[in-house]
């Protein structure tokens, strides 16, 4: 992967020249392999980087100035955000290298990775209680099951108690017969 850096060699600007040179100094100092692609001087580079700086990074005037930094087609930004993402230390992110070992990127990407190592063990951990959970909840559902199955076996005996009645009242309803036909026998001596 070749990181382009469009600049114009020939700018009459200042402030163009010292955004140009920060850029290509941090590029050379930290070693990253780069092409400069001068737009002044050839009308092809020009065109090429006016056509594919993507439209929401274009100035109001449809010319987006240098420079300009490409990974081969892919549009990595303009000056404004290299600059951030080298004060934020994601320069190689921003220019879609994998940083070399030892530089601040790579420790803040192993810190994520640690971060998310954690949150992934934590979840794991949290899906076990989940699980045990569930099988708690199974076993006492089973146990209420269960116990309503018995439940029901003892049902049809309270079926049975509800048509029969107990023995008192059965004993009662017997002397109310008897009692009743005292009556009447009673009632036809009268008469």
């Amino acid at each position: 992967m070749v990181i382009k850096v469009f600049v114009a060699t020939s700018s009459g600007s200042t402030a163009i020249k010292k955004k140009q040179q920060e850029v290509v100094g941090f590029l050379e100092a930290n070693k990253i392999d780069f092409q400069q692609m001068d737009i002044a001087g050839d009308e092809d580079n020009r065109k090429w980087m006016r056509e594919n700086v993507p439209g929401e990074k274009k100035p109001q005037n449809g010319i987006p100035l240098p420079p300009q930094i490409f990974n081969e087609e892919r549009y990595c930004g303009d000056f404004e955000s290299f600059f951030s993402a080298k004060e934020e230390n994601i320069i190689y992110s921003f220019l879609g290298l994998a940083p070399p070992p030892g530089t601040k990127e790579t420790e803040k990407s192993d810190a994520t990775e640690q971060k998310s190592d954690a949150t992934e063990e934590k979840s794991e951990a949290t899906e076990d209680k989940s699980d045990s959970k569930d099988e708690k909840s199974d076993a006492t559902n089973e146990t209420e099951a269960h116990t309503g199955d018995k439940a029901d076996e003892g049902a049809p005996e309270e079926a049975q108690s509800d048509q029969t009645p107990p023995e008192d009242q059965q004993e009662e309803e017997e002397k109310q017969g008897e009692g009743e036909e005292k009556e009447e026998v009673e009632e036809q001596e009268e008469s």
